[in-house]
């Protein structure tokens, strides 16, 4: 059985695509990987080993309409050779993660009978899963809550799986990461990451809080301030010698795996990957949303978990107030709450979405070119 996988713009849409190869890989499926040639995917898919095939693909802006022409002539001409394509490695399933480049290969998929399943990562469907959605086989979320943008006959198609998670996150070990971050093993360390390209407001606020945090004796910081961020934090914490033992600073890691197992809490942005890792951890977490995600749904990501009481969430407009400080002190403070987060966490499961989707791809394979519904 061949799946082919396609995703592209964010690292969001890309995670969870190579979290699902790794699941179907498991159970004897070849995966080849769908995405533009220039996006982050094509890094990212390279590094996982998957056999990637670029298409073009572009957006259109709707405050300049002549824009949407070209669009939909490049849209057109990866649709012809992703046909071309299917004809020649005939895969038994195409699954979408979101991004434009998803358009013309489900579009292709169609054409050729081939079942195609979408994949929402966030609790508020992107343009090109809406449009995918009323004629996909399956329609997988990672919050019901997304289903309300569909339409009855794709809501009858709707299977909630949650948002899978690479085996490098899950397989990360306590010791792995207290050793790769130099923080003693019996430490209380506290993980702060805004993100792939981090967040300066984020920033700003933990560093103000520095006085507060060091004034734990065991509390040892290990923070991801986004590359371009580095410089601007390392002068405004302006750590001494036996600060900075204590106080771990780094532009970038690309072991978020064993960062996320070797912490004991987390202050986070609330985009799907992250949020889905957090979970899947068991991570007690403050959550302050990007406030300028579309249609605010890092909000309503972060919601979610704040309903099931695995973490704070404080806005980030009030997050130079006293509500933060207060998430902050009791997060790093108060070892009961932090242990009934992480039951709260354990509870929902979200270890098992990779499993979850793989079984709702393999039932959409199973029906073949009579599954769709175009």
């Amino acid at each position: 059985m061949l799946a082919v996988l396609s995703g592209g713009g964010t690292a969001g849409h890309i995670n969870p695509a190579i979290a699902l190869s790794e699941e179907l890989v498991g159970r004897g499926w070849d995966v080849r990987f769908a995405g533009t040639p220039t996006g982050v995917e094509a890094r990212l898919v390279e590094q996982a080993g998957i056999p990637f095939t670029s298409f073009e693909a572009r957006g259109f802006d709707r405050a300049h309409p002549l824009t949407l022409p070209k669009a939909l002539a490049v849209i057109q001409k990866s649709t012809r050779l992703a046909r071309a394509w299917f004809d020649e490695v005939r895969p038994d399933v195409v699954v979408g993660f979101g991004g434009y480049v998803c358009i013309p290969v489900a579009r292709a998929a169609e054409q050729r009978g081939i079942p195609v399943v979408v994949h929402e990562q966030n609790s508020v469907m992107g343009m090109a899963n809406r449009y995918l959605a009323k004629r996909a086989a399956a329609v997988c979320l990672t919050y019901e809550r997304a289903a309300e943008a569909l339409s009855a006959d794709a809501r009858s198609h709707v299977v909630v799986t949650g948002n899978p998670v690479r085996t490098s996150v899950l397989e990360a070990t306590r010791f792995e990461g207290r050793v790769a971050f130099g923080v003693p093993g019996d430490a209380l360390m506290l993980l702060v990451t805004g993100g792939s390209l981090g967040a300066r407001h984020l920033n700003q606020a933990v560093v103000g809080r520095k006085e507060m945090l060091l004034s734990h004796p065991d509390l040892h910081v290990v923070h991801v301030t986004g590359p371009k961020e580095l410089d601007a934090v390392t002068e405004a914490l302006a750590l001494s010698p036996e600060e900075e033992g204590r106080w771990h600073l780094m532009g970038f890691t690309d072991r978020m795996g064993e960062a996320m197992a070797a912490a004991d809490a987390i202050v986070s942005r609330a985009g799907a990957t992250s949020l889905a890792e957090i979970s899947a951890r068991a991570l007690p977490a403050l959550l302050v949303p990007f406030p300028h995600a579309t249609e605010d749904h890092q909000t309503m990501n972060a919601r979610s978990c704040v309903e099931a009481g695995a973490a704070f969430m404080v806005a980030d407009a009030e997050i130079d107030g006293p509500a933060f400080e207060s998430a902050l002190r009791v997060l790093v403070g108060d070892a009961d709450v932090r242990g009934r987060m992480a039951e709260a966490a354990r509870a929902q499961k979200a270890q098992d979405a990779a499993a979850l989707l793989a079984d709702a791809v393999e039932r959409a394979a199973g029906r073949g070119a009579t599954g769709g519904r175009g």
